[in-house]
């Protein structure tokens, strides 16, 4: 009979108040990392955000040179074609970059496993908070800054992943430098690694459950 690892989180309001604990789904929150597969789908992840825009000109591109410099003999110089030879200056780039494209294709259950494995490191660190329901009653950044405070995540950055942000929320929210918001349908292992600290709200836990169990 296969074993199964119970995890249980606490859930909190607002002001950091534990209310009650949730038990995770076990065939998905099974506390294992698999370092293998989160290393290979962030080094994907972090390639598909390159824009590959770097640009060289070689010989054929520089301006001028149309003209032989001086006589191919008698002037006891070196031979010269064109000044846009790569010798010169202002001359053609050799093997310089040029405008490419560095997207690699993940396959979709390498990014679900991915996430799964970051998802259960946070919760082995305990960086992982559950809250019951974001609210912010008034569209200020000092609201907002005062729930942070209230889960003592000091200068960490921190990712919300929030299921319903409603426009007190996001106002509340732009202005804190160290914060990020999400959603938990586009939520991937590379917006995990990349924070110190997670507040998660209790509907998107199943939502983000949900969406690994159907891989």
């Amino acid at each position: 009979m296969e074993k199964t690892t119970r995890i249980v989180l606490p859930v909190y309001d607002m002001n950091a108040k534990k209310i009650e604990e949730v038990e995770l789904d076990p065939h998905v929150f099974d506390g294992e990392v698999n370092k293998t597969v989160l290393y290979q789908a962030i080094t994907a992840f972090r390639a598909n955000l390159r824009r590959g825009l770097a640009q060289t000109k070689t010989r054929g591109e520089v301006s001028g040179g149309g003209k032989k410099p001086w006589k191919q003999k008698g002037t006891g110089r070196a031979r010269v074609g064109s000044t846009r030879s790569p010798l010169w200056r202002h001359g053609g780039v050799v093997f310089g970059p040029h405008p490419r494209s560095f997207t690699q294709d993940i396959p979709k259950a390498l990014k679900a496993e991915a996430l799964r494995a970051s998802l259960n490191s946070k919760i082995a660190a305990g960086t992982l908070m559950l809250v019951e329901k974001f609210h912010v009653l008034q569209p200020k950044t000092k609201e907002f800054v005062r729930a942070l405070d209230h889960f003592k995540v000091g200068k960490d950055s921190v990712l919300c992943v929030i299921d319903a942000v409603t426009d007190n929320i996001k106002r509340s929210a732009k202005n804190i430098q160290r914060l990020e918001i999400i959603d938990p349908a586009t939520l991937n292992a590379l917006d995990v690694v990349n924070v110190r600290k997670i507040l998660m709200s209790r509907d998107s836990l199943k939502i983000i459950t949900k969406r690994l169990k159907n891989v």
